[in-house]
């Protein structure tokens, strides 16, 4: 028979997913959190805080294991592949099939064309498509956090830092350079420290943009991508301002189309 000492000292184990796990991708992990129950009537929570570590796949773990420069390179090209692997969380909510939604990559390859495209003379071209490749890196592990997936922005921004920092430490001893890059970058973007985010921050919101009007003229109009268009109204330079205004023109001309 167990003794009341014992009685008094139940673990109960949650199972809480990771947000991704929400939209079926399968890369992730899952992540707990422990109720421990000291006294009957006090019962305390223990809350699970969010690790970037924690969500690295176990042959990612084994590379990093060996501490050996060469092997976190080889770590860190893994972890970007979770990129390509994982679909935007705003389309799957809209109802967009999943096998024809946008990777976090593929938004992020545009976005770096877009700006190296761009016919912007004031800004450093070079620097605007290296921001746009590093913007969303901390997503290869935080996932494609929106509004409303339940975690706060303050959440949102720590995790996402916590992963950069994570990902500077791994990739540090291989190219101290680059690591030091990668922070910069994202934290530019991030703050609007410098032109170049300014207009890759727009970029951000045409891309979205221009692949939610792909979405309509891959579906017509069976699925409510109207809220996406909004982010015009962030859009601060004229350049993509003005990318995203002819767009918008040719969508509603083809909506007034399928009215007639």
């Amino acid at each position: 028979m167990l003794s009341a000492a014992r009685h008094s000292l139940l673990k109960w184990r949650i199972f809480k997913p990771h947000p991704a796990c929400i939209t079926g991708r399968s890369f992730c992990t899952s992540s707990h959190c422990f109720l421990h129950i000291n006294h009957v009537n006090k019962p305390q929570m223990t809350q699970h805080v969010w690790k970037p570590a924690d969500h690295i796949p176990e042959r990612v773990q084994a590379l990093i294991r060996s501490q050996q420069p060469i092997n976190s390179m080889l770590a860190f090209t893994q972890i970007l592949r979770l990129l390509k692997t994982q679909p935007r969380t705003g389309w799957v909510d809209k109802g967009i099939p999943v096998a024809k939604v946008e990777s976090i990559s593929d938004h992020m390859y545009r976005m770096s064309l877009i700006a190296m495209a761009l016919p912007a003379e004031e800004v450093s071209i070079d620097k605007c498509v290296k921001i746009a490749l590093v913007h969303d890196i901390a997503e290869s592990l935080v996932g494609d956090i929106t509004p409303f997936g339940g975690v706060t922005k303050a959440e949102k921004h720590r995790r996402e830092e916590e992963t950069i920092d994570y990902l500077v430490a791994l990739i540090e001893g291989y190219s101290p350079r680059f690591a030091r890059e990668m922070k910069e970058l994202w934290l530019a973007y991030e703050n609007i420290l410098c032109p170049e985010a300014r207009y890759v921050k727009d970029i951000d919101k045409f891309e979205m943009i221009a692949q939610a009007w792909d979405y309509e003229q891959d579906y017509g109009i069976q699925y409510d991508l109207s809220e996406f268009y909004k982010s015009r109204n962030g859009i601060e330079t004229k350049i993509v301002g003005d990318l995203c205004d002819e767009l918008v023109k040719q969508r509603t001309a083809y909506i007034e189309s399928l009215q007639q």
